[in-house]
């Protein structure tokens, strides 16, 4: 899906808000289709024609840190950065794994909701398998089962509290992360809260038009491969 989003779409500026490759889990087993590789040679295809690539490592991907600050073409590595919209707004954009001190649970917490969650992702691929079968959009499980678990929805709210926090430290008019898995798009204070969420659950991305105006779009490829169906969600 990932790669299909890639293939349909034409940017100036492309970010890439981290755990681009789950290298955490490659240290288990690794698991690398040809799909893989097509979408890392349409990243590096696209920084070649013209695309301004900038890569901010996650939790996942920590190991790709000691890269900040180095550019690779047009291709450029950072920790954090702030990007200015058409509009004028002025984005902090960053993972968002550096808050999780600030809302951390115990450890047992920790330990049960991290198996959780590998649980859930594991049954979310078997229930995407069968709507690919039967011919049904995407449908997340794992977003469905996690927006109705009170402890899920609290550490989201915790967490857009600290990314919001961080915004109004930084001066800017708002942030841009992932992490959570939770794609979102909110104003709160006068700041502007953007989660794009992922392509393991979600299957979103922002984008910004060239008028400044911010978009969460969720990709939904038809089994039609002639066109696309989009749901979209601007920001206010």
């Amino acid at each position: 899906m990932l790669l299909g989003f890639l293939r349909s779409v034409r940017c100036d500026v492309l970010y890439l808000v981290g755990d681009i490759i789950d290298l955490e889990s490659m240290k288990r087993s690794v698991h690398w289709p040809a799909s893989h590789s097509e979408v890392l040679r349409m990243i590096l295809e696209k920084s070649q024609s013209g695309t301004r690539v900038v890569y901010v490592p996650g939790n996942h991907d920590d190991e790709m840190r000691f890269l900040c600050g180095r550019s690779f073409g047009n291709i450029e590595v950072v920790r954090r950065h702030v990007h200015t919209t058409g509009s004028g707004r002025r984005l902090l954009v960053l993972h968002g794994d550096e808050f999780d001190n600030v809302i951390k649970c115990g450890p047992l917490v920790t330990a049960l909701g991290g198996a959780a969650c590998r649980s859930l992702l594991t049954l979310n691929r078997f229930v995407h398998w069968v709507h690919d079968r039967l011919g049904r959009p995407y449908w997340s499980l794992a977003q469905h089962v996690k927006q109705r678990f009170g402890h899920a929805v609290r550490y989201v709210e915790k967490f857009q509290e600290a990314c919001l926090a961080a915004a109004a430290e930084a001066g800017v008019d708002g942030v841009v992360c992932g992490h959570i898995h939770r794609a979102d798009l909110l104003e709160r204070d006068g700041l502007l809260y953007c989660n794009d969420g992922d392509w393991v659950e979600s299957c979103t991305a922002l984008v910004e038009d060239q008028s400044g105006q911010l978009s969460l779009l969720s990709w939904r490829a038809n089994r039609d491969a002639t066109r696309t169906d989009w749901e979209i969600r601007e920001a206010a």
